[in-house]
């Protein structure tokens, strides 16, 4: 792994004014294990002040806007892109006596100070490339810890989980997005388990952004299970949790929320996008409050209605955007859409493109996929949804009739000074076909002398075109319709 040279040279202009300067975190964590970091995080001896008086003298802009000591410095890459790079002054820290934040951050001259406040082994270690060689500073052997993939507090693992009760869910997180098999060192667990009812006092958005985190890696599944398994999924989305042993019908193999995670599974494996996979975890999240009766017979009438109504108040609580609320909401209402080959007709298609909006179609079908992997007894149906793509491109299609022309009716009655007669209708059909054969033509002011020179027809050269007309337009609309199957396979 290369450290790219935009961050080495941060370095290199901290120690020529004389401070120290280390590369950290997760960066350090990522670089060890052989993954290309995110990011790149410096910590220095140098106060923000400083930092920021050294790059701004340099040319860089920096940014300054926190608490904690840390400073973004704008600087360009080697592909001449700019990116920021956040140097942190050494701290300690107090107590946290809220269990989120430290009650007072204190500005240190130790590396080993630093490395200390850290929450994890694997995440406290510095490392120094100096003239080409690689320095590392590991004083709690997170480097070992990495060798074992063991998650392990620094220090007192009651301490550093009760200063920041966030730490429980990242513990997860680690186990869940770092490459192999992790586990949680015993008494790092121990301390997650006593202390799991601090969780209540992290902000939601907090939660969010682990949970997403979570949810956007390859092993989403695994992590919200065990999220489950250590007690904190009910601090999260305690809904989903309250499906865990609620049996269904002969339809599914799974409990509700293992159908849950299973159709979520599926959604991670096709790589489809974060709102999909939410959409996955919770679309059955309505079925525990709908459940009726016992067995293989059980039903789980308006789940789906439920179901959307619970979401969107988990998302809410959570502070998703609204944006995102709504699509993933939409998506949970509808992904119970009934359709068969033979009943479901165009005007049920319209009325569901209608209802979850033409450019969540696709969406909606990579969840109604999930869910029927998902339940564990999946029938294959490849012809039924070819066919309900192909319809669902039929009806979004522009229709071929008059109302593509830049005229209509009331036009022609204006332009003609006639009354209303079948004679409108004909003109119209026949204006159709030329535009279909021409489409420059549909300019009003065309329209409107090729209009004048076929009313100068008298009825009988009239009706014939129109017959003409109509007889080529059916043909172009059988021809439209069959390539479209065609694209789908179907009859």
């Amino acid at each position: 792994m290369i450290i790219p040279k935009h961050v080495i040279s941060c370095l290199e202009n901290l120690w020529s004014a004389g401070f120290e300067a280390f590369i950290v975190g997760g960066c350090v964590r990522d670089y060890l294990l052989g993954t290309k970091p995110s990011d790149w995080d410096i910590t220095t001896n140098a106060t923000p002040e400083e930092i920021q008086d050294m790059f701004t003298k340099l040319g860089m802009t920096t940014f300054y806007e926190n608490s904690f000591g840390t400073v973004g410095v704008a600087i360009k890459t080697s592909e001449n892109k700019q990116e920021i790079i956040e140097i942190t002054t050494y701290r300690s820290e107090s107590s946290y006596s809220d269990n989120r934040r430290p009650d007072k951050v204190i500005w240190s001259k130790s590396i080993n100070e630093d490395l200390k406040r850290r929450d994890f082994t694997i995440n406290a270690i510095a490392l120094s490339p100096i003239n080409g060689k690689i320095s590392i500073i590991d004083p709690f052997n997170g480097q070992e810890d990495i060798k074992k993939m063991t998650i392990r507090a620094v220090g007192n693992p009651e301490e550093r989980i009760t200063e920041d009760a966030l730490r429980m869910i990242r513990a997860i997180r680690f186990k869940t997005v770092l490459p192999g098999q992790w586990i949680i060192e015993k008494h790092t667990e121990n301390a997650i388990k006593k202390n799991i009812k601090t969780l209540q006092k992290i902000s939601q958005e907090r939660l969010r952004d682990e949970l997403v985190k979570i949810i956007s890696s390859e092993n989403s599944a695994e992590g919200i299970e065990n999220l489950r398994i250590y007690g904190l999924l009910k601090y999260i989305i305690p809904e989903l949790e309250e499906g865990y042993k609620v049996s269904q019908n002969k339809h599914h193999a799974f409990d509700c929320y293992y159908h849950n995670l299973e159709s979520l599974k599926y959604a991670t494996k096709k790589n489809y996008p974060i709102r999909i996979r939410i959409a996955a975890l919770l679309h059955d999240v309505g079925k525990p409050a709908t459940k009726n009766g016992k067995g293989e017979n059980a039903t789980f009438y308006n789940h789906e209605i439920v179901g959307a109504k619970m979401t969107k108040k988990i998302l809410q609580r959570l502070h998703f955007p609204n944006k995102d609320i709504e699509s993933i909401t939409n998506l949970v209402r509808y992904h119970l859409f009934y359709y068969n080959v033979d009943e479901v007709k165009e005007a049920s298609i319209r009325r569901l493109i209608k209802n979850i909006g033409i450019e969540n179609v696709e969406d909606l079908l990579k969840l109604r996929m999930a869910d029927r992997i998902g339940s564990g007894c999946p029938k294959a149906e490849p012809y039924k949804l070819r066919h309900l793509k192909y319809m669902i491109e039929k009806v979004s299609k522009d229709p071929i009739s008059v109302k593509m022309l830049k005229i209509n009716g009331k036009d022609v009655m204006e332009i003609l000074k006639i009354n209303p007669s079948p004679r409108i209708g004909w003109l119209l059909e026949i204006l159709l076909e030329e535009v279909l054969i021409d489409p420059k033509k549909n300019e009003k002011d065309t329209l409107v002398n090729e209009l004048k020179r076929i009313n100068s027809l008298n009825d009988n050269q009239i009706k014939i075109l129109f017959s003409q007309a109509k007889e080529q337009i059916e043909s172009r609309e059988k021809d439209e319709d069959q390539k479209t199957k065609d694209k789908f396979w179907v009859k």
